[in-house]
């Protein structure tokens, strides 16, 4: 049984102190038992709208697990690609000016799911342009600058490229699943940011600033999901209608330090909590959304969030760095 109100203490008492406009948890274990609360609002401005269990959220990052990862596995499993080969199996064009020594041509498919390489963490791509076939230009061309394995965003836009150059289809072609899809989303959308680049507060339109001059689809962001759609992709990888055998060993066993092929793996002081399993992955998204599977014990939690409402400046958005590992732990004191 899962003893929801309690779980979602943590986070009703964010809404309740302001440090969060709105907030949505749902639960579910491995039998298919699950159960949701939500509070607060899906939008402060420029008109005050309460939030429902129905609202799609941006993802961001979560995208990366739910999406692309899942993607990269799969076709992988199926042979389509080798998980250790390089990227340049899929993009022969990565720096294709410079065969010889372009660091990026020796990549692999592994190296960026598992954030095990010299890429940088972010680049403001969007400043460049937003015509999204120039833009994917330049970042196969880009030399980019070195420095320690870092997770980056760089690392899982070549990997949506690849997939689509494998699959010869946009990312948003890929079978998700009811309850998720890139957006627009087809129904209510909890808003995010005001983008001081688009000049408008962003609903139901992707806030990543990158993954928008890519036209709202790449491979590190620009999935949005209702708290069921979540939840029905987190059972689908205890049910093995999500992944086969082969991909679940990938993203539960360790690559690099504490990083899986895609995920994070439970380590202390992570966002999960450290009440959890040693054998738990999940992700967590910048707009305030996360998304954890805890194999040891059978449950899987989503929190989600528009902390980053009306704009991620405001000192209370940082509350969210306190308020995951505090519901990760609510969630499984609450399991009984």
């Amino acid at each position: 049984m899962i003893d929801i109100d309690a779980a979602f203490a943590p986070a009703a008492a964010a809404v309740a102190a302001g440090d969060v406009p709105g907030a949505t948890l749902g639960i579910v274990m491995a039998s298919g038992e699950r159960a949701v609360r939500f509070a607060g609002h899906a939008a402060l401005v420029p008109e005050v709208e309460a939030l429902t269990e129905d609202h799609w959220f941006d993802l961001a990052s979560v995208s990366k697990v739910i999406a692309t990862t899942t993607m990269v596995l799969r076709l992988a499993d199926e042979g389509w690609i080798d998980l250790d080969r390089p990227l340049t199996d899929a993009l022969p064009d990565l720096r294709q000016y410079d065969v010889t020594n372009a660091a990026e041509r020796k990549l692999t498919f592994r190296d960026c799911l598992a954030h095990r390489t010299f890429l940088p963490a972010v680049e403001p791509i969007y400043t460049y342009g937003d015509d999204p076939r120039r833009l994917r230009a330049f970042i196969l061309q880009r030399e980019w600058r070195h420095g320690p394995p870092v997770y980056s965003d760089i690392n899982f836009l070549l990997l949506g490229f690849a997939i689509e150059r494998i699959t010869g289809r946009s990312l948003a072609d890929w079978p998700l699943g009811a309850g998720l899809t890139y957006g627009p989303p087809p129904g209510p959308a909890v808003a995010t940011e005001f983008c001081h680049w688009r000049e408008r507060v962003l609903k139901g339109e992707v806030h990543d600033e990158n993954c928008s001059a890519l036209g709202g689809v790449a491979g590190h962001a620009g999935l949005f999901g209702t708290v069921a759609g979540v939840l029905d992709f987190a059972h689908g990888l205890f049910a093995g209608s999500g992944a086969t055998a082969g991909m679940l060993a990938n993203m539960r066993t360790r690559q690099f330090e504490h990083r899986t092929c895609g995920w994070d793996g439970a380590h202390p002081g992570w966002p999960g909590g450290n009440a959890c399993s040693t054998d738990t992955i999940g992700h967590t998204g910048f707009t305030g959304t996360g998304l954890w599977v805890d194999f040891g014990r059978g449950v899987a939690w989503t929190l989600l969030t528009n902390r980053v409402h009306p704009s991620r400046h405001d000192p209370k958005a940082a509350s969210i760095f306190k308020l995951r590992p505090a519901t990760g732990e609510a969630v499984i004191a609450a399991l009984s």
